[in-house]
């Protein structure tokens, strides 16, 4: 069975959504094989909504990117250079579209984990891919450190039910982490480089 963090060659099930966060007006086109392929999940809104869009600025990763509302978004509301980023080809080209479809110019490409990324960031924001398993899910939490500038921070969504609890604990051993909010079971981390 393919996942959505994985290269899926499903046919194309195409739909286009339109998507709202906090007044901005978004369209989006969404397929199967893809990460919330039904549109916008709980978890990614809630993301979007409670971290502070004023203070993103400079050098932004969207890792994980899927078909693209993490990115898109900020680049909309922000002045910041964002990169995108996925393994999985079908989104990265949903992303690309989507990007075009909302008027931002965005900078998307594929990576395996961090394989493919050589810049540092001011802030990674993901809903990280909690399938691929703890062991892979902390890999990729504790290397998203590495590619911070100095004072860098990252902000990322985890489901209560999926251990935010202990990941909260053991991320304050690579960087300063706090939790922002909790919305109905999510809750939305904040990781800086010390």
């Amino acid at each position: 069975m393919n996942h959505y963090f994985t290269n899926d060659y499903t046919k194309k099930n195409e739909k286009t959504k339109e998507v709202i966060i906090k007044n901005t007006h978004l369209k989006f086109i969404t397929d199967s094989g893809t990460f919330s392929k039904k549109g916008l999940d709980f978890g990614t809104r809630s993301l979007l909504e409670n971290i502070n869009i004023e203070e993103i600025k400079g050098d932004v990763l969207d890792f994980g990117c899927g078909w693209g509302p993490i990115g898109i978004y900020i680049k909309k509301k922000t002045k910041a250079n964002v990169d995108m980023c996925d393994i999985n080809i079908k989104s990265i080209d949903l992303a690309k579209r989507n990007a075009k479809i909302n008027n931002v110019k965005v900078e998307v490409f594929e990576s395996n984990s961090y394989q493919n990324i050589k810049n540092k960031y001011d802030y990674i924001i993901t809903n990280p891919p909690i399938r691929v398993g703890k062991e892979k899910l902390y890999e990729i939490l504790h290397s998203s450190i590495d590619h911070l500038k100095e004072n860098g921070k990252m902000y990322f969504v985890i489901n209560k039910n999926q251990g935010a609890k202990s990941i909260i604990k053991d991320m304050n051993e690579k960087a300063k982490t706090t939790l922002v909010k909790k919305n109905k079971g999510f809750y939305i981390i904040m990781s800086q480089k010390y």
